[in-house]
């Protein structure tokens, strides 16, 4: 476009010199052929030191009327007029520029001149390594540096890594495999081969943090057991009720362990009392009534400490207990949790276990199971009706099984009416995921009256049973076996009832009750033997020889593991059978029926089921077999008889007949239950 404008002045030019020529020398052009050939021609090239590879090119010389610039990187060429410049970007390198210098006649001249193109390396690099929140295995990377286009990060976690981009402005992140120390480099770049790295050390560690539930498998849960004390995560031995997780803390104390014997766990960093001042540990204990001690310790100082005791209320079964560290210092520093079992008595072999170490707030002032009235915090609701006046008093009488300082008395008025109770209202309603039983201490001037246990909730839902007292002026405890009636029902509300009989109205009878909470989970109805931790109590008399043993025959309606053998030995008394004993009392409520499932290889022969308790009262019945050498179920109704009572025996004679001694015959039973 250039060399046509400069033709057409050229040609402009010609015209009017030949105008001039007319009017005074046709032939005289000497001027234009005069004009020299481009020479002094000249390239400078000046280089930004920003790395961007921007070249500023001004071209100069001598009779020049228009320059052509070839920059030397096949990008293509340019025309320049003399006296201006041109702006390229160059790559890192070395490039040959070719500048072409042109007269008005067309005449030109090349010059080369070499353009090195080098970019320095980047300064004044800064790495930012922060922690993911939550993820203690990951990073976040982000880096800064004067001069750089971009940069490459090696994490050092894998042999022969491929370096990870990441653009200036940009944060990347990664995780990394296991705890260790890796060496992390970055690299600045320049745009070319110029760069500038930092190495920094990582350090992956997966401290122990609270809530700890011992679920991690990348978590190294230490512990400094101390005293004869035995510490090891383990499976759930019994993953029900309120701890049904995968993995447990097993605390073994060894026989003649010191009574202070425990275990150390070290925390990564100082426990935060800011939201929560106390502690929730989920128990199992063998033993009721034994102390868990809680303590706080300083990573570096022991005597800067605060520790708390709570007590087993129940065995054989998780529990959350409770440790208030409220009214500790809690201006000091604390990163060590100690935990001591059945605190101040000598190891006896026993193992505990416990789980879901974790900060809670202060303890609950609602009310739930158990109900043991020593709580001053807490809003009891002792409600009295119909002629009951029910209060919370000091015990009258702490002796026996019952020393505590608070119960409940409630007095059934002259003329009040048969059902005259009391009610306590539940702020937490009753969990019955690992028991479905209620036991109460009571204390009565009456023996054999019933007691009621009601249990309620606003929707009009109920549950009740009555169980009989068995002393008289003495503290005892009762159990009502609610199993199979609860049916996942929430009660919000305890109502008990003394001497519940139809039609008699009070004659002003004092009585008083205490700890009502979720019995122990024992032995009781249905029996099926599978259970591994229950201690059945199998027991032959009188010439019979009984055991469990595993299902010689697993078939047809009885495929279970496990059974009862018996064998009537030759000549053993008619009567030979077996007794077991069961924790949780039959109490018959909507049936008066049992079933039970026999193995025998006789025909038509007696079975004899016998309930009993331990104030001679019983039932028994026969009920003869039907087929031989096979599982068959068969059902003893009790209708009709005195069932009132609760028993707490089973006993079951095979071949009852009188006078007929044991011929040697094997006999099985299993999956003892009530039956509709």
């Amino acid at each position: 476009m250039i060399m046509n404008y400069l033709k057409k002045i050229t040609g402009t030019l010609l015209l009017c010199f030949i105008a001039f020529s007319c009017a005074e020398d046709d032939n005289d052009l000497g001027f234009v052929n005069g004009v020299a050939t481009p020479s002094n021609i000249a390239l400078l090239v000046q280089l930004s030191q920003d790395n961007s590879g921007t070249a500023t090119l001004t071209p100069s010389g001598e009779s020049t009327s228009l320059f052509t610039l070839d920059f030397g990187d096949n990008s293509g060429t340019v025309e320049i007029i003399p006296g201006n410049s041109v702006s390229h970007i160059y790559s890192e390198g070395s490039y040959t520029a070719t500048l072409i210098a042109e007269n008005i006649n067309g005449e030109t001249t090349e010059f080369t001149q070499q353009v090195e193109v080098s970019f320095l390396p980047p300064e004044n690099l800064v790495v930012t390594i922060n922690r993911v929140a939550g993820d203690n295995f990951s990073i976040e990377v982000s880096a800064e540096a004067d001069l750089a286009v971009g940069f490459e990060v090696l994490f050092g976690d894998v042999q022969d890594e491929t370096p990870t981009p990441m653009m200036v402005d940009e944060t990347i992140t990664h995780t990394y495999p296991d705890v260790g120390e890796y060496q992390l480099t970055v690299t600045a770049l320049s745009g070319g081969a110029e760069t500038t790295s930092v190495t920094e050390t990582v350090v992956i560690d997966n401290p122990i943090v609270l809530p700890i539930d011992f679920e991690s498998e990348t978590i190294e849960y230490v512990f400094e057991d101390f005293g004869g004390a035995i510490n090891t995560v383990i499976d759930n031995p019994d993953a029900s009720g309120v701890n049904t997780s995968s993995k447990v803390v097993e605390f073994f104390k060894e026989p003649g362990a010191e009574t202070f014997a425990g275990t150390v766990i070290s925390l990564g960093g100082p426990i935060d009392f800011s939201e929560f001042q106390a502690f929730k540990l989920d128990s199992w204990s063998p033993l009721a009534g034994s102390t868990v001690k809680l303590k706080l310790e300083n990573a570096n100082d022991p005597n800067i400490s605060a520790e708390i005791d709570a007590l087993t209320s129940t065995t054989n079964a998780w529990e959350s207990i409770f440790f208030d560290f409220s009214s500790a210092d809690l201006s000091q520093e604390y990163s060590k949790v100690i935990v001591f079992y059945d605190f101040g008595n000598a190891g006896n072999g026993d193992t505990f276990y416990y789980d879901n170490i974790e900060q809670t707030s202060v303890a609950s002032t609602q009310i739930g199971l158990p109900l043991d009235f020593e709580n001053a915090n807490l809003n009891y609701q002792i409600i009295g009706f119909e002629g009951a006046e029910s209060e919370l008093e000091a015990n009258p009488d702490p002796s026996g099984i019952n020393t505590s300082d608070n119960v409940i008395r409630t007095t059934k008025t002259v003329g009040a009416q048969f059902f005259a109770g009391t009610a306590i209202p539940l702020d937490v309603p009753i969990d019955f995921s690992s028991t479905e039983s209620i036991s109460m201490k009571t204390w009565s001037p009456k023996a054999n009256i019933p007691v009621r246990l009601k249990l309620e909730n606003s929707s009009g839902d109920f549950v009740e049973l009555d169980v009989n007292t068995t002393v008289t002026n003495q503290w005892e405890e009762l159990t009502w076996s609610f199993t199979g009636m609860t049916g996942g029902i929430e009660f919000t509300q305890v109502v008990v009832f003394f001497e519940f009989v139809v039609d008699l109205p009070g004659d002003g009878t004092t009585y008083y009750f205490d700890d009502v909470e979720l019995a122990i989970s024992g032995i009781g109805l249905p029996l099926d033997f599978e259970d591994p931790i229950a201690n059945y109590q199998i027991i032959g008399f009188e010439g019979a020889d009984s055991a469990l043993e595993a299902n010689p025959d697993p078939t047809g309606v009885n495929t279970s593991s496990t059974v009862v053998r018996t064998t009537k030995a030759v000549g053993a008394q008619f009567f030979a059978g077996t007794a077991i004993p069961i924790d949780e009392p039959i109490v018959f409520s909507g049936t008066e029926q049992i079933k039970m499932k026999v193995w025998s290889p006789k025909l038509d022969i007696p079975v004899r089921l016998k309930l009993e308790n331990g104030n001679g009262e019983f039932v028994e019945l026969d009920v003869n077999t039907t087929v031989t050498n096979q599982w068959e179920e068969l059902v003893w109704d009790f209708s009709g008889m005195n069932t009132t009572p609760a028993f707490d025996t089973v006993v079951v004679f095979f071949e009852f007949v009188v006078d007929l001694p044991g011929d040697g015959s094997t006999y099985y039973f299993d999956d003892i239950d009530y039956a509709n």
